[in-house]
């Protein structure tokens, strides 16, 4: 009889040593809510597409209880560059009239949204894709922004037409299907008072509903590393104090801003702590989740002097 040595024996080991290191997390977040912002090329490339449902799924079989809020940018340019309509931005967001609301609302509320719960099913999970207009979800209003003439120094209110930002968010379907075996997946699309259709940004949105939702955590998926200091390396812990200081002299500034700003107004509103990371990592949610130092940037409360 000749015996050879498995030549899998390492790889075998490996495995073995990650689901020891992951099992106290899994423990630890056990019945806990997360909601996780999904957009950015993640959303783009198949194979992360393909991890990202896997990764939710797994949460989903392992005790937590997972909320997907996702973007849609490029896919909405590209239907709208289809349909010869044109699209402009303020600030970042996307000015939308009459026609570009429907456009929105048909790819975010339909194309996109459908796909995402239909790639977490073929993981096997049950996925519901709702948008905030359903059961109330996200009640909206008209977003204003202010712009300062920079030659008379004038301020005055831009119009951005649709877009909208939350006004309330009534958690109750989420909360129902958290009790359930079911993952919701929630397209940014708000309703206001009058019926009125709202286009909302998707970090907005995700951090509206974590805090409805007193989310443990809020988990935003970029295509960034995270918070870096003016070196370029990456800050893995700050305090709501280091981040307004971050800001203050430079070293946290453009897009950055508002996605802290996001995680900044969740934690205030009850979300045990934000995350930044980067999307573009294979199965970045469970390096975040269950490995010691994690991938990404967290946010917590600052501690009381």
């Amino acid at each position: 009889m000749v015996v050879r040595p498995d030549p899998n024996a390492t790889d075998k080991t490996a495995v073995a040593s990650t689901l020891i290191e992951a099992l106290p997390y899994m423990r630890r977040h056990h019945g806990a809510t997360f909601v996780i912002k999904y957009g950015g090329h993640a959303m783009g490339e198949e194979h992360l597409a393909r991890d990202f449902a896997r990764d939710v799924v797994l949460l989903k079989q392992v005790g937590i209880n997972p909320v997907v809020v996702h973007g849609g940018g490029p896919q909405i340019k590209a239907m709208l560059d289809r349909l010869a309509i044109k699209s402009d931005f303020v600030d970042g967001l996307r000015v939308t009239d009459a026609a570009t609301v429907e456009v929105v609302e048909m790819v975010l509320a339909g194309k996109i949204n459908k796909e995402i719960a239909g790639a977490i099913q073929a993981a096997g999970g049950k996925a519901v894709g709702i948008s905030g207009k359903d059961a109330g979800l996200i009640t909206a209003e008209r977003l204003q922004r202010k712009r300062r003439d920079p030659e008379s120094s004038i301020e005055a209110i831009v119009d951005l037409g649709f877009v909208g930002e939350p006004k309330t968010v009534d958690p109750t379907i989420l909360e129902l299907l958290a009790k359930s075996e079911f993952i919701p997946v929630v397209a940014p699309i708000g309703a206001g008072s009058d019926g009125q259709t709202y286009n909302i940004n998707a970090d907005t949105a995700a951090g509206a509903i974590a805090g409805a939702l007193a989310a443990k955590r809020l988990l935003m998926l970029t295509d960034v590393k995270g918070v870096l200091d003016k070196s370029g390396q990456l800050l893995s812990l700050l305090d709501l104090d280091e981040v307004r200081r971050l800001i203050a002299d430079g070293t946290i500034s453009g897009g950055m801003i508002p996605k802290v700003e996001t995680c900044t107004a969740a934690i205030e509103a009850g979300v045990g702590a934000a995350t930044i990371l980067d999307g573009r990592v294979p199965h970045a949610l469970l390096l975040e989740l269950f490995t010691e130092h994690g991938i990404g940037t967290q946010i917590r409360k600052s501690t009381p002097k």
